[in-house]
């Protein structure tokens, strides 16, 4: 059992959910991540998401574009990211996802590049702008490394769709809780009729991410999926901390206390 498939299993049975913050590597300055993941699980995160920095993000709003953009203009590469993390998995057990668009994947090996993922450390793969037809040989690739494998399921994605990528899965499914771009949002998450729907094709723990920013919006996300995904709101806070001079490690923790301690339990079944 992977790193990831082992902490949803363990949250399952303490009946609460998953908290999963999203970072962008490399941001708010180069050498941020070891101060950041420790802020994170010191605070109470049950994973981390690490997104690898793309010039031409897919789905993200500014607050992350900007981040991102900010991360390639400092000097950020693949391999500082991979190098980063490979540095920070000895004092973690936080399970980590790298978050990295197909075409970063493609032009660097294909499939052989998951292979450099799990070297480095990385318990888990999410390619948002994969083509279903073609993420085969690296979906092999992953479980054969024993890493999470998982694409995107959208408010608009069909059910027949929604079932290829949950039988393509493994360990978990990202689902996007609204449409169109990340970002705070004001109103609280409603995924009951999406995870009912779900739940017939897939017995996988669901993570619901985009619009969620706040202790409510973690309830009402964990009130019917296993896991909330909370990026934006944190990508903000962590860079006024850096222009504010503030230490990182303890912004991250101040930042993600209050959202894990509202952890409901989850839904069982």
């Amino acid at each position: 059992m992977g790193r990831l498939a082992d902490m949803f299993s363990r949250r399952h049975a303490e009946g609460r959910g998953a908290l999963m913050p999203f970072i962008v590597a490399g941001h708010p300055r180069p050498d941020a991540l070891p101060e950041v993941l420790k802020g994170l699980e010191d605070g109470g995160a049950d994973a981390v998401e690490i997104g690898i920095p793309f010039s031409d993000p897919i789905a993200d709003g500014p607050v992350i574009a900007a981040a991102m953009h900010d991360a390639l203009t400092r000097g950020g590469t693949v391999a500082s990211v991979l190098d980063a993390v490979q540095h920070c998995r000895s004092s973690t057990e936080l399970p980590l996802i790298a978050m990295v668009s197909i075409s970063i994947v493609d032009r660097l090996g294909g499939p052989a590049f998951i292979d450099r993922l799990a070297d480095a450390g990385f318990d888990g793969v999410i390619l948002p702008d994969a083509d279903l037809e073609a993420i085969g040989p690296h979906r092999t690739r992953a479980l054969a490394r024993n890493i999470a494998f998982t694409s995107l399921i959208a408010p608009d994605t069909s059910p027949e769709r929604a079932a290829r990528i949950a039988a393509d899965a493994s360990e978990f499914i990202y689902l996007l809780a609204r449409a169109g771009l990340t970002g705070q949002q004001a109103d609280a998450p409603d995924l009951g009729d999406r995870v009912k729907a779900l739940k017939l094709v897939t017995s996988l723990p669901l993570a619901a991410g985009f619009g969620i920013s706040t202790p409510d919006h973690v309830q009402a996300a964990l009130a019917d999926a296993q896991g909330a995904i909370v990026g934006s709101a944190l990508v903000r806070s962590l860079a006024a901390a850096e222009a504010e001079g503030r230490p990182l490690e303890e912004a991250a923790r101040r930042f993600v206390q209050p959202l894990a301690e509202a952890v409901n339990p989850a839904p069982q079944g």
